[in-house]
């Protein structure tokens, strides 16, 4: 289906930032400590911040720019479009030599991601979605799980997540699965793959931007962990959680979490 030039411009981005990151994946790349339990970074991860800022903000120069890995500017904050991107979600991973890291790259104008792609270039899935339009992988319509009830479903979430102080009532009758990367959880969810992922922990705008969008326009829900729209572009580049799934399921799982 034809796709916008903003959202062709995030594809063959996300395309350039594996290009990068597969010379230097299982090559043992310099990396350091971020400090402050931001974890690692690697000199794939700021190759490809570099490109990306370059590339991405030649092309639309009026759009503002926020990323895990350029030094947050509040200049963004007066745009009306944002790049929100992750140059290596799931560097850990990348590092061990795993396969499910991925490149996350997102619009967001007036405070709503509006086009998205989410790339894991090493089993070569490339999701991406659009408002107004279906979500797709390579290419392909994709369609979130339609289940309505806990028991039995599979939910993409931290073993933390699953403790049962943070449930109400117990912890529900799931099977729980883990991704390093919250793009890619988000994306599976999209694809239908697993009913549900869920993270208490505050999110960086640019681990979710793209995947939330990628859920919605698969006809899941993709809110903050209170129930609340997720909002992004904001002065502190976070939301308080996340939870996606169907919407019948969503419904069912929201009300049973506690608020941290």
């Amino acid at each position: 289906m034809p796709v916008s030039d903003d959202l062709t411009l995030l594809i063959d981005a996300a395309r350039a930032s594996a290009e990068i990151a597969l010379r230097f994946f299982r090559e043992d790349p310099e990396t350091w400590d971020k400090g402050g339990n931001q974890g690692p970074v690697t000199e794939a991860d700021l190759a490809i911040d570099t490109m990306l800022k370059a590339e991405l903000r030649a092309a639309r120069p009026d759009y503002g720019w926020l990323s895990e890995e350029t030094e947050d500017s509040g200049d963004r904050l007066d745009r009306e479009r944002v790049f929100i991107v992750d140059p290596i979600d799931g560097t850990r991973a990348f590092i061990a030599g795993e396969k499910t890291w991925s490149h996350s790259l997102a619009i967001a104008e007036g405070g709503v991601i509006t086009k998205a792609v989410v790339l894991a270039p090493v089993i070569d899935r490339l999701y991406s979605a659009e408002t107004g339009a279906v979500s797709t992988l390579n290419g392909e319509a994709i369609t979130a799980t339609a289940r309505p009830e806990m028991d039995g479903a599979t939910v993409l979430a931290a073993k933390s997540n699953m403790e049962e102080r943070h449930w109400h009532g117990g912890v529900p009758p799931v099977t729980r699965h883990f991704r390093p990367s919250l793009a890619y959880r988000l994306s599976l969810v999209a694809q239908g793959r697993f009913d549900a992922m869920l993270t208490l922990r505050p999110c960086w705008e640019w681990d979710i931007a793209a995947g939330a969008l990628i859920v919605q326009q698969a006809g899941g829900a993709a809110t903050e962990i209170s129930g609340a729209p997720l909002r992004f572009n904001s002065p502190t580049a976070q939301t308080s959680g996340c939870l996606a799934a169907g919407p019948d399921l969503h419904a069912a799982l929201l009300p049973r979490l506690r608020a941290l």
